[in-house]
């Protein structure tokens, strides 16, 4: 009964994710983004969110063909899951940043790569999503698994950040050796052809670290929004809506990334959180209110903190 009209709840989301996306190419396609273009499609996307969440909190049972949560319910762990998935997606600004400055990529192009990197998170993190609702609801115990590698993930990354080096990883390096490349950038192409050979340019290997980069981060960030919902359609639209505002919010604060020194602390405890949630949801149920101000204050507070104390202040602290 419900299945028809949760199918068409599922190809208008798609249809409004390829409209915005299309949209956002028209209004970011120049070689040189604006800060202020970049600022408004940052305010957008959060908008949107917020316009699904309060769409949610009046029709969210029959848009997710789901009667076992009230509307309220689902608005709620789609606003937490965002909230999840937007503060990890910011430890992927952090690579990005790091990955551009190696290849120094010139900002004219970064968008460009950016915005075909989003395109494939979109499809890998649903195929992500699928599989570890179809897993969690077959096998209860890769729920106490999943909980034990967040716990470890926020754990390790609380007690040693080690410092991440694109150019070492080992698609880097197999594409540098075994593939077709140029040295440039190919005037902002993927591919180029010279003397009538088609070659990758550089920007195609910067897109390769980019998708293999975001697959990595998926294996941490999908199972902590699984932590807070196994509902699909709020677990995938939530994820996609931070993708998404990921490239606006890139060119937005790509500056001031550097400032927030101190949020990987925040992240580790974050991943450790959730972790613990599911390791103890058979004893201990915190609600998805509860979870989702833990997060909130939690970021910002390592935010918070990465302003107030300089970089210098802090290691002199440690020493």
């Amino acid at each position: 009964m419900h299945a028809p009209s949760n199918l068409i709840y599922w190809a208008l989301f798609l249809l409004l994710v390829a409209v915005m996306i299309v949209l956002d190419l028209v209004a970011m396609d120049s070689r040189k983004v604006r800060m202020r273009t970049a600022l408004v499609w940052t305010a957008i996307w959060v908008l949107l969110t917020a316009a699904f969440a309060v769409a949610l909190f009046f029709f969210g049972q029959r848009m997710a063909a789901d009667t076992s949560r009230s509307n309220l319910q689902l608005s709620l762990e789609f606003v937490t899951a965002y909230v999840v998935e937007e503060s990890l997606s910011l430890d992927n600004l952090f690579v990005f940043l790091l990955i551009f400055r190696y290849f120094k990529v010139p900002s004219e192009y970064q968008h460009k790569v950016l915005l075909w990197g989003i395109l494939g998170a979109i499809v890998t993190r649903g195929v992500f999503i699928g599989a570890g609702i179809a897993l969690l609801n077959r096998f209860h115990w890769v729920m106490y698994l999943l909980g034990a590698f967040l716990l470890y993930a926020g754990i390790k990354l609380l007690l040693h950040r080690s410092e991440r080096r694109p150019e070492q990883s080992w698609f880097a390096r197999f594409a540098e050796r075994h593939m077709r490349l140029t040295g440039d950038f190919g005037t902002g192409r993927f591919l180029v052809l010279r003397n009538g050979v088609r070659y990758l340019s550089r920007l195609a290997l910067v897109l390769v670290v980019i998708e293999m980069t975001d697959v990595i981060f998926a294996v941490d960030s999908i199972p902590a929004v699984l932590a807070v919902t196994r509902q699909p359609f709020v677990a995938f639209t939530s994820n996609i809506f931070a993708v998404l505002g990921l490239r606006a919010l890139f060119l937005t604060v790509r500056g001031l990334l550097d400032r927030f020194h101190l949020l990987h602390y925040g992240l580790a405890t974050i991943l450790a959180f959730i972790g613990a949630k599911m390791l103890a949801a058979s004893w201990i149920e915190i609600s998805t209110l509860w979870a989702l101000g833990i997060v909130a204050l939690v970021l910002g507070v390592s935010m918070t903190l990465s302003i107030v104390i300089e970089p210098k202040k802090q290691s002199a602290v440690a020493e």
